[in-house]
């Protein structure tokens, strides 16, 4: 397809989905036979694009998906999407209504929650709950035998609601030192032993327990991170059962080259200063796409060798420094595989002291996803040009 089309400006992402397809496969082929995967499409599927990355989660053998709040899981049913969908979030009782109607399964950790959410349920209408558990992590959830067994008879008694599953999340599942997390463990079997009767889906395990801990598997896990080739932690790359592909890149062109006098000065401060005679290019990409002001000094490729972006990264474009003189359009990738080298998500996480997870989701939605299936562009998602805001 002509991409051109579809944008008009030097910088986009791609989102390579077969890479995404092998990534899940390898996965499903790793977790016992009878164990269901939920895809974890959270947050606009970690900043790769929902409904793509949805989609093809689901053809490599994902059983359903999984998603942090009510309007992701609407944004999925609207473009068609019909495998199970869970929020794994708190959503308000007053909304429970159109989660109802839409097949979408809501999250409960709170008996008061309960009897306001029944009260907006239509006659005949049924509510697909999975109950929290919070066994260590801190933040939502069900905290005793006590009060998970009050909720679970509730749902139970009445029959706007079904229990569907039930499930908690590890905190220190990407360290190898295991403790904290038998704890949990414990404490959420301990939890599962008092319920009256097991639900259909019993999860625990995220994408880091998945890939290491064979004990947490229960009947279904959460793979989010390591579906886009994203290694949970750099405490884990040495302990991967296989290799994950990284499915985002980010690239851009030259708009301009220039040659700078030794002396002469480049971008807000006049921070940076030609120590000689120098070549300097410009690429339409800055801190407004989530290309933070902290990668001043980051290299970026251009014919598959690193080059430094000098002076403070603007809002709308950088500077890199070039080799020589080189033609406006030239491909610049500051994510990605150029020739024999490549800049992970990792490099860039650690430019900017933090974890892969932010680095695809800070890149902002004003930079268009190409989506790449068998080597070919068939879709470009462009939140600022679509209709509504719809990306599609």
């Amino acid at each position: 397809m002509d991409t051109q089309t579809q944008f008009f400006r030097d910088t986009w992402a791609e989102i390579n989905l077969d890479d995404l397809y092998e990534n899940v496969k390898n996965i499903k082929q790793h977790i016992p036979d009878g164990v269901k995967m939920l895809a974890v499409v959270k947050a606009n599927a970690y900043g790769h694009g929902d409904v793509q990355t949805a989609l093809t989660a689901l053809a490599a053998g994902a059983h359903g998906l999984a998603v942090a709040f009510l309007d992701e899981a609407i944004s999925l049913r609207r473009a068609s999407i019909k495998a199970p969908i869970l929020v794994l979030g708190a959503t308000r009782p007053k909304d429970v209504e159109i989660a109802a109607e839409l097949d979408i399964s809501l999250t409960v950790f709170r008996e008061d929650w309960l009897v306001v959410a029944e009260k907006q349920l239509s006659e005949g209408q049924t509510l697909n709950l999975h109950i929290k558990c919070d066994t260590g992590m801190g933040r939502i959830g069900v905290r005793d035998e006590d009060e998970l067994k009050r909720i679970e008879k509730v749902i139970h008694d009445r029959p706007s609601f079904h229990l569907e599953g039930i499930f908690t999340h590890y905190a220190t599942a990407d360290e190898l030192d295991d403790e904290y997390l038998e704890e949990q463990l414990k404490r959420f079997e301990r939890m599962l032993a008092s319920l009256a009767s097991p639900p259909e889906y019993i999860h625990s395990s995220n994408s880091a327990a998945t890939l290491r801990k064979p004990g947490t598997l229960f009947n279904t896990v959460r793979v989010g991170i390591a579906m886009y080739g994203l290694t949970p932690s750099l405490e884990m790359k040495p302990v991967l059962p296989f290799p994950l592909k990284q499915v985002f890149s980010l690239h851009s062109r030259l708009i301009h080259t220039k040659e700078l006098s030794a002396g002469e000065k480049v971008s807000y401060g006049a921070t940076y200063k030609a120590e000689k005679d120098e070549w300097i290019g410009t690429i339409p990409i800055g801190y407004a796409d989530g290309w933070l002001r902290k990668l001043q000094g980051q290299d970026v490729l251009v014919n598959g060798k690193r080059f430094p972006i000098v002076g403070r990264v603007c809002m709308d474009q950088s500077m890199i420094r070039l080799p020589g003189f080189l033609e406006p359009g030239t491909q610049v990738t500051l994510i990605g595989k150029q020739d024999e080298d490549v800049i992970t998500m990792d490099e860039i996480a650690g430019k900017l002291d933090t974890i892969n997870y932010e680095i695809p989701c800070i890149i902002s939605t004003r930079v268009p996803r190409i989506y790449i299936r068998d080597g070919e562009a068939i879709e470009v998602s462009n939140k600022l040009l679509s209709p509504g805001g719809s990306g599609f």
